[in-house]
Protein backbone atom coordinates (compact mmCIF):
# COMPACT_ATOMS: atom_id res chain seq x y z
CA UNK A 1 0.00 0.00 0.00
CA UNK A 2 1.02 3.34 -1.14
CA UNK A 3 1.15 5.87 2.13
CA UNK A 4 -0.68 8.16 -0.15
CA UNK A 5 -3.25 7.13 -2.27
CA UNK A 6 -4.40 9.16 -5.58
CA UNK A 7 -7.62 10.85 -4.97
CA UNK A 8 -10.36 9.34 -6.55
CA UNK A 9 -11.84 11.45 -9.17
CA UNK A 10 -14.89 12.35 -7.24
CA UNK A 11 -12.55 14.14 -5.16
CA UNK A 12 -13.68 13.69 -1.51
CA UNK A 13 -13.42 15.26 1.26
CA UNK A 14 -11.19 12.64 2.41
CA UNK A 15 -9.29 12.40 -0.73
CA UNK A 16 -8.80 16.34 -0.69
CA UNK A 17 -7.36 15.86 2.91
CA UNK A 18 -4.74 13.53 1.93
CA UNK A 19 -3.80 15.78 -1.48
CA UNK A 20 -4.06 19.04 1.19
CA UNK A 21 -1.61 16.87 3.60
CA UNK A 22 0.51 16.01 0.50
CA UNK A 23 1.23 19.44 -0.75
CA UNK A 24 1.80 20.64 3.06
CA UNK A 25 4.59 18.17 3.43
CA UNK A 26 3.48 15.73 5.61
CA UNK A 27 4.98 11.95 4.13
CA UNK A 28 1.76 9.79 4.74
CA UNK A 29 -1.90 10.77 5.43
CA UNK A 30 -4.70 7.84 6.49
CA UNK A 31 -7.83 7.63 8.55
CA UNK A 32 -9.64 6.03 10.73
CA UNK A 33 -12.45 5.30 12.68
CA UNK A 34 -12.25 6.70 16.54
CA UNK A 35 -13.54 3.99 18.65
CA UNK A 36 -12.10 2.14 21.28
CA UNK A 37 -8.69 0.17 21.19
CA UNK A 38 -9.70 -2.91 21.96
CA UNK A 39 -6.19 -5.01 21.35
CA UNK A 40 -4.03 -2.29 22.82
CA UNK A 41 -5.96 -2.44 26.42
CA UNK A 42 -4.71 -5.45 28.11
CA UNK A 43 -1.42 -4.83 26.45
CA UNK A 44 -1.07 -1.24 27.86
CA UNK A 45 -2.44 -2.58 31.31
CA UNK A 46 0.16 -5.29 31.42
CA UNK A 47 2.88 -2.75 30.45
CA UNK A 48 1.90 -0.40 33.06
CA UNK A 49 1.66 -2.98 35.69
CA UNK A 50 5.02 -4.37 35.33
CA UNK A 51 6.52 -0.72 35.63
CA UNK A 52 7.88 -0.90 32.21
CA UNK A 53 7.36 3.29 32.04
CA UNK A 54 9.59 3.58 34.75
CA UNK A 55 9.08 7.29 36.51
CA UNK A 56 7.21 8.28 33.60
CA UNK A 57 4.27 8.61 35.87
CA UNK A 58 1.82 10.57 33.32
CA UNK A 59 1.63 7.69 31.71
CA UNK A 60 -0.48 5.78 34.35
CA UNK A 61 -2.92 9.05 34.26
CA UNK A 62 -5.56 8.92 32.05
CA UNK A 63 -5.64 5.25 30.69
CA UNK A 64 -9.25 4.85 29.43
CA UNK A 65 -8.34 8.13 27.31
CA UNK A 66 -4.96 6.80 25.69
CA UNK A 67 -7.57 4.24 24.32
CA UNK A 68 -11.10 5.84 23.35
CA UNK A 69 -10.31 9.32 21.09
CA UNK A 70 -14.24 9.88 21.74
CA UNK A 71 -13.25 11.12 25.21
CA UNK A 72 -10.48 14.15 24.44
CA UNK A 73 -13.23 15.18 21.36
CA UNK A 74 -16.86 14.96 21.66
CA UNK A 75 -18.49 13.05 19.09
CA UNK A 76 -15.23 12.19 17.98
CA UNK A 77 -16.01 10.14 14.95
CA UNK A 78 -13.04 10.37 13.10
CA UNK A 79 -8.52 9.99 13.75
CA UNK A 80 -6.64 11.37 10.78
CA UNK A 81 -3.06 10.32 11.22
CA UNK A 82 -0.20 11.89 9.72
CA UNK A 83 3.47 11.42 9.09
CA UNK A 84 6.41 14.26 8.75
CA UNK A 85 10.00 13.36 7.61
CA UNK A 86 12.71 14.18 9.68
CA UNK A 87 15.41 11.99 8.21
CA UNK A 88 18.57 14.41 8.26
CA UNK A 89 20.73 14.75 4.78
CA UNK A 90 23.72 15.70 6.61
CA UNK A 91 24.13 13.93 10.20
CA UNK A 92 26.88 14.73 13.10
CA UNK A 93 30.51 13.71 13.05
CA UNK A 94 30.97 9.86 14.31
CA UNK A 95 33.40 10.80 16.78
CA UNK A 96 31.41 13.20 18.96
CA UNK A 97 28.67 12.83 20.96
CA UNK A 98 25.74 12.08 19.35
CA UNK A 99 22.19 13.88 19.69
CA UNK A 100 19.16 11.95 18.80
CA UNK A 101 17.92 13.22 14.95
CA UNK A 102 14.39 14.51 15.66
CA UNK A 103 16.21 17.12 17.70
CA UNK A 104 18.40 18.34 15.21
CA UNK A 105 16.64 21.47 14.24
CA UNK A 106 13.72 23.32 15.48
CA UNK A 107 11.41 21.50 18.36
CA UNK A 108 9.51 19.60 15.98
CA UNK A 109 6.05 20.26 18.52
CA UNK A 110 6.04 24.14 16.70
CA UNK A 111 6.40 23.13 13.39
CA UNK A 112 4.00 20.23 13.15
CA UNK A 113 1.81 21.80 15.14
CA UNK A 114 1.36 25.15 12.84
CA UNK A 115 1.26 22.73 9.50
CA UNK A 116 -1.46 20.73 11.60
CA UNK A 117 -3.64 23.87 12.55
CA UNK A 118 -3.46 24.81 9.01
CA UNK A 119 -5.03 21.64 7.78
CA UNK A 120 -7.41 21.60 9.93
CA UNK A 121 -8.59 24.85 8.59
CA UNK A 122 -8.81 23.41 5.68
CA UNK A 123 -10.89 20.83 6.75
CA UNK A 124 -13.12 23.15 8.04
CA UNK A 125 -13.24 25.69 4.75
CA UNK A 126 -14.02 22.46 2.95
CA UNK A 127 -16.45 20.60 5.13
CA UNK A 128 -20.29 21.06 4.06
CA UNK A 129 -21.17 21.09 7.90
CA UNK A 130 -19.74 22.22 10.81
CA UNK A 131 -16.65 20.57 12.06
CA UNK A 132 -15.31 20.50 15.71
CA UNK A 133 -11.84 18.73 16.61
CA UNK A 134 -8.27 19.03 18.07
CA UNK A 135 -4.82 19.09 16.83
CA UNK A 136 -2.16 16.98 18.41
CA UNK A 137 1.88 16.00 18.13
CA UNK A 138 2.66 14.28 21.07
CA UNK A 139 0.80 16.40 22.98
CA UNK A 140 -2.32 14.12 25.10
CA UNK A 141 -2.49 10.82 25.86
CA UNK A 142 -2.87 9.06 22.74
CA UNK A 143 -1.42 5.94 21.00
CA UNK A 144 -0.11 7.44 18.34
CA UNK A 145 1.83 3.80 16.68
CA UNK A 146 -1.91 2.11 16.94
CA UNK A 147 -3.36 5.01 15.02
CA UNK A 148 -1.30 5.16 12.61
CA UNK A 149 -1.50 1.25 11.69
CA UNK A 150 -5.06 1.18 12.42
CA UNK A 151 -5.39 3.93 9.25
CA UNK A 152 -3.04 1.93 7.42
CA UNK A 153 0.20 3.63 7.36
CA UNK A 154 2.34 0.81 8.36
CA UNK A 155 3.32 -1.87 11.06
CA UNK A 156 4.89 -1.25 14.22
CA UNK A 157 8.25 -2.82 14.65
CA UNK A 158 10.23 -4.77 16.78
CA UNK A 159 11.60 -1.92 18.08
CA UNK A 160 8.03 -0.19 18.98
CA UNK A 161 8.61 2.25 16.44
CA UNK A 162 6.10 2.50 13.00
CA UNK A 163 7.44 1.29 10.24
CA UNK A 164 6.86 1.78 6.29
CA UNK A 165 8.55 -0.35 3.53
CA UNK A 166 8.94 2.88 1.28
CA UNK A 167 10.24 5.17 3.78
CA UNK A 168 11.27 3.50 7.34
CA UNK A 169 10.61 4.97 10.66
CA UNK A 170 12.57 8.44 10.73
CA UNK A 171 9.12 10.49 10.85
CA UNK A 172 7.29 11.84 13.65
CA UNK A 173 3.55 11.25 14.23
CA UNK A 174 0.72 13.37 14.69
CA UNK A 175 -3.49 13.19 14.60
CA UNK A 176 -6.39 15.25 14.24
CA UNK A 177 -9.39 14.02 15.49
CA UNK A 178 -12.43 15.30 14.37
CA UNK A 179 -16.45 14.91 14.76
CA UNK A 180 -16.61 14.68 11.25
CA UNK A 181 -17.14 11.01 9.87
CA UNK A 182 -15.14 10.44 6.71
CA UNK A 183 -14.00 7.66 4.55
CA UNK A 184 -11.79 5.03 6.41
CA UNK A 185 -8.46 3.02 5.26
CA UNK A 186 -7.64 -0.61 6.12
CA UNK A 187 -5.36 -1.33 8.81
CA UNK A 188 -1.80 -2.26 8.02
CA UNK A 189 -2.51 -5.90 8.82
CA UNK A 190 1.17 -7.50 7.48
CA UNK A 191 3.86 -7.74 9.51
CA UNK A 192 7.61 -6.94 7.48
CA UNK A 193 9.99 -7.64 9.96
CA UNK A 194 10.43 -11.05 10.03
CA UNK A 195 12.93 -13.24 11.87
CA UNK A 196 15.24 -9.73 12.26
CA UNK A 197 16.27 -8.87 15.43
CA UNK A 198 18.56 -6.34 14.94
CA UNK A 199 17.10 -3.63 17.03
CA UNK A 200 16.59 -6.08 20.23
CA UNK A 201 20.46 -6.96 19.51
CA UNK A 202 21.86 -3.95 18.96
CA UNK A 203 20.06 -1.80 21.85
CA UNK A 204 23.39 -1.50 24.82
CA UNK A 205 20.75 -1.63 27.54
CA UNK A 206 18.61 -4.45 26.25
CA UNK A 207 15.44 -2.01 26.55
CA UNK A 208 14.05 -4.03 23.68
CA UNK A 209 11.53 -6.50 24.52
CA UNK A 210 11.10 -9.69 22.54
CA UNK A 211 7.60 -8.68 22.38
CA UNK A 212 7.38 -5.38 20.74
CA UNK A 213 7.55 -3.62 23.78
CA UNK A 214 10.18 -1.31 25.30
CA UNK A 215 11.13 -1.05 28.46
CA UNK A 216 11.39 2.75 29.29
CA UNK A 217 13.32 2.34 32.49
CA UNK A 218 15.98 1.02 30.38
CA UNK A 219 15.70 3.16 27.35
CA UNK A 220 18.55 5.61 26.65
CA UNK A 221 16.27 8.50 25.88
CA UNK A 222 14.22 7.89 29.08
CA UNK A 223 17.39 8.88 31.00
CA UNK A 224 18.65 11.08 28.74
CA UNK A 225 15.60 13.19 28.20
CA UNK A 226 12.87 11.86 30.39
CA UNK A 227 14.85 11.34 33.91
CA UNK A 228 14.79 14.24 35.98
CA UNK A 229 17.11 12.96 38.82
CA UNK A 230 20.22 14.51 39.47
CA UNK A 231 22.28 11.33 38.70
CA UNK A 232 21.93 8.36 36.05
CA UNK A 233 22.08 5.06 37.95
CA UNK A 234 25.52 3.68 37.98
CA UNK A 235 24.56 0.45 36.47
CA UNK A 236 24.07 2.13 32.69
CA UNK A 237 28.15 3.23 33.36
CA UNK A 238 29.21 2.41 30.03
CA UNK A 239 26.29 1.44 28.04
CA UNK A 240 25.25 4.96 26.55
CA UNK A 241 27.62 4.43 23.70
CA UNK A 242 28.10 8.29 23.33
CA UNK A 243 24.13 9.14 23.38
CA UNK A 244 23.72 12.92 25.16
CA UNK A 245 20.06 13.23 24.30
CA UNK A 246 18.18 10.68 23.14
CA UNK A 247 19.25 7.96 20.97
CA UNK A 248 18.83 6.36 17.53
CA UNK A 249 20.60 2.67 17.74
CA UNK A 250 17.47 0.58 16.71
CA UNK A 251 17.05 2.63 14.21
CA UNK A 252 20.38 3.24 12.53
CA UNK A 253 20.48 -0.56 12.48
CA UNK A 254 17.16 -1.43 11.17
CA UNK A 255 17.34 -2.47 7.69
CA UNK A 256 13.91 -0.76 6.46
CA UNK A 257 15.82 2.29 7.36
CA UNK A 258 17.97 2.00 3.97
CA UNK A 259 15.08 3.79 1.96
CA UNK A 260 15.16 6.55 4.42
CA UNK A 261 15.07 9.92 2.19
CA UNK A 262 16.33 13.46 3.69
CA UNK A 263 13.79 15.70 4.59
CA UNK A 264 12.87 19.33 3.07
CA UNK A 265 12.22 20.72 6.00
CA UNK A 266 14.34 24.14 6.40
CA UNK A 267 13.08 24.07 10.14
CA UNK A 268 14.97 20.86 11.12
CA UNK A 269 18.06 21.63 9.46
CA UNK A 270 21.06 21.74 12.42
CA UNK A 271 23.43 24.12 12.99
CA UNK A 272 26.82 23.73 12.86
CA UNK A 273 27.79 23.75 15.55
CA UNK A 274 25.72 20.22 16.33
CA UNK A 275 26.92 18.71 13.29
CA UNK A 276 30.93 19.96 13.71
CA UNK A 277 31.21 19.69 17.84
CA UNK A 278 34.13 17.36 19.15
CA UNK A 279 33.49 15.85 22.34
CA UNK A 280 35.64 18.21 24.22
CA UNK A 281 33.31 21.22 22.74
CA UNK A 282 30.19 19.71 24.17
CA UNK A 283 32.24 19.17 27.51
CA UNK A 284 33.38 22.57 27.39
CA UNK A 285 29.78 23.79 26.41
CA UNK A 286 28.85 26.59 28.51
CA UNK A 287 24.94 27.99 29.21
CA UNK A 288 25.40 30.70 27.30
CA UNK A 289 26.24 28.63 24.36
CA UNK A 290 23.79 25.91 25.07
CA UNK A 291 20.68 28.08 24.59
CA UNK A 292 22.23 29.96 21.91
CA UNK A 293 22.61 26.77 19.68
CA UNK A 294 19.34 25.32 20.88
CA UNK A 295 17.18 27.88 20.85
CA UNK A 296 13.61 26.69 20.17
CA UNK A 297 15.33 22.85 20.16
CA UNK A 298 13.87 20.26 21.56
CA UNK A 299 16.96 19.79 23.18
CA UNK A 300 16.01 22.35 26.23
CA UNK A 301 13.75 19.52 27.40
CA UNK A 302 16.93 18.13 29.26
CA UNK A 303 17.28 21.91 30.69
CA UNK A 304 21.17 22.81 30.70
CA UNK A 305 21.78 21.20 33.79
CA UNK A 306 20.07 17.99 32.36
CA UNK A 307 22.36 18.20 29.38
CA UNK A 308 26.03 18.89 31.43
CA UNK A 309 24.30 15.86 33.83
CA UNK A 310 24.86 13.80 30.63
CA UNK A 311 27.77 13.98 29.31
CA UNK A 312 29.82 14.27 32.57
CA UNK A 313 28.40 10.78 33.17
CA UNK A 314 29.09 9.34 30.22
CA UNK A 315 32.53 11.30 29.66
CA UNK A 316 32.87 10.13 33.39
CA UNK A 317 33.54 13.77 34.79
Amino acid sequence: MEIFSKPEKSKSLSARIKQRAKEMGFMGCGISKAEFLEEEAPRLEEYLKQGRHGKLKYMENHFDMRLDPRLLVDGAKSVISLSYNYFPEVKQREDSYHIAKFAYGTDYHFVIRDKLRELFEYIIEESETEVNGRVFTDSAPILEDAWAKKSGLGWVGKHTLLLTKPKGSFFLLSEIILDLELDYDEAFRTDHCGTCTRCIDSCPTEAILPDRKLDASKCISYFTIELKDEMIPSEMNGKFEDWIFGCDICQDVCPWNRFSLPHHEERFMPKQELLNYSKSDWEEITEEIYREIFRKSSVKRAKFQGFKRNINFISGK
